[in-house]
């Protein structure tokens, strides 16, 4: 499948962010984090990813019939299997928790990266019907199961 990615400015940040993310038939999530050019562990930035993407593919899933008003939406802890990814942020004033500044704590950062992810992902998604219906429906199947 070919990835995903795109490149945002955001003032409600004071940054920017690069997200790159791509979904195969290998087990497992493969997620590599920045801020400020520091490679991270986890934070708000993966949280927001994750919640972007749970958001598109569930409202994808929904508009083409893929999920019922039975099913619940997919989750952020479902979309994972299979998923590369990248998201890096470059903030103005980054805010790390903890000695080691291996996670970012900016609250703002979950909504802005997840509202970008979801709309680009979401209009990806719709613009590339044969490759969105591969991904999803491995995403909503693998979802079922659990």
């Amino acid at each position: 499948m070919d990835s995903i990615a795109f490149e945002c400015e955001d003032p409600r940040m004071a940054g920017v962010m690069e997200v790159a993310l791509c979904w195969c038939d290998c087990s497992g999530e493969r997620m590599r984090s920045f801020a400020s050019s520091r490679p991270t562990v986890d934070g708000t930035h993966v949280v927001g990813l994750r919640d972007g993407v749970a958001a598109a593919v569930t409202a994808y899933a929904r508009k083409q019939g893929l999920l019922t008003a039975a099913d619940p939406d997919v989750g952020a802890d479902r979309i994972g299997e299979g998923l590369t990814a990248v998201v890096s942020v470059k903030l103005d004033r980054p805010e790390f928790q903890g000695a080691t500044r291996s996670v970012l704590g900016d609250s703002d950062v979950r909504d802005c990266v997840g509202q970008a992810v979801q709309d680009h992902l979401g209009r990806w998604l719709t613009e590339d019907p044969e490759r969105a219906a591969a991904a999803i429906d491995r995403i909503v199947q693998r979802a079922r199961r659990h």
